[in-house]
């Protein structure tokens, strides 16, 4: 389905954060920017869930966004997680992303303080009020404690820099709600659910297994796109232990982080208050990643 967002459509890669001695690690941020361009991606997202970002300084957060931006150089769309549970918080981030050729903004949903509604509606409107850049909202209810009902999203949707949603509940019927009743364009917030949401309507990821497989997800993507379901279907069964294990094993980024030193691409530790794979949880990792062909 055609949706306002349509520029930020396809494989969108959640950048993880790659740490050194406690402080970011620029040259391997480059690095990955460098790979996702060769690898096909259409856009990354720096800082969000996946890069870390509630652990990051305001400072560090800021530092992220302009390495990645200026590392991309039109290469690559983009898109700066820039949300926070202070509206002003977001604003002022969201004014600096733009400041260094974000393409767009992804705004998750304002955790912790559980906003009505109408505080959710009156939070995205000040930002896109505020900030003239494409506003992808981000709805994760199972992280930020509340969900952003489709009644909402839909009262958003006519803000017109308001132009997607990275939909992260779960739930097929607030998708087909939120498709049904507005003109967003629609990603998927989680890699298992890619193709059930495409078949709905959805024209997108927004994927943390991206930065493992980009040309696999790039490829179901591409096969669905071409309507061919069978090959889409046979992509989907494939990646699925994979996309299973960077969410079930322990709390994203972990996983993936684990991944990608297992394959030889050490970005460093987790922060604190996240934790390292446990050695069972690594071998159950390391197993699924030879079972794919990766090891």
């Amino acid at each position: 389905m055609a949706g306002k967002g349509d520029q930020f459509s396809g494989l969108t890669v959640a950048l993880v954060t790659p740490f050194k001695d406690g402080e970011i690690d620029e040259q391997a941020l480059r690095d990955l920017v460098d790979y996702q361009v060769e690898q096909g991606a259409d856009c990354v997202s720096p800082v969000g869930t996946t890069g870390e970002s509630p652990t990051l300084s305001h400072g560090e957060h800021e530092q992220v966004i302009a390495i990645v931006c200026e590392q991309a150089a039109g290469r690559v769309k983009v898109v700066a997680g820039t949300g926070s549970n202070s509206t002003r918080e977001a604003i002022r981030l969201t004014k600096f992303a733009k400041s260094v050729g974000a393409d767009g903004s992804l705004q998750v949903a304002p955790y912790y303080n559980k906003p009505t509604q109408e505080g959710f509606y009156q939070h995205f409107k000040a930002i896109a009020e505020e900030v003239d850049i494409p506003i992808i909202l981000y709805n994760i209810p199972g992280r930020s404690a509340k969900n952003i009902e489709p009644e909402t999203i839909i009262r958003l949707a006519e803000i017109p820099n308001i132009v997607a949603i990275k939909e992260s509940t779960g739930s097929m019927d607030q998708a087909s709600h939120i498709l049904a009743g507005c003109d967003l364009t629609l990603l998927s917030g989680d890699d298992s659910l890619t193709l059930p949401l495409l078949s709905l309507g959805g024209s997108g990821v927004v994927s943390v297994v991206g930065n493992i497989v980009p040309q696999d997800v790039k490829a179901l993507l591409n096969a669905f796109a071409a309507g061919n379901l069978e090959e889409a279907r046979k992509r989907h069964y494939k990646l699925f232990p994979l996309c299973r294990d960077m969410l079930s094993l322990a709390t994203n980024p972990i996983p993936v982080k684990t991944a990608m030193k297992l394959l030889g691409r050490d970005l460093g530790e987790v922060r604190l208050p996240m934790t390292p794979l446990t050695e069972e949880q690594t071998a159950s990792l390391s197993k699924t990643l030879t079972t794919y062909g990766l090891l």
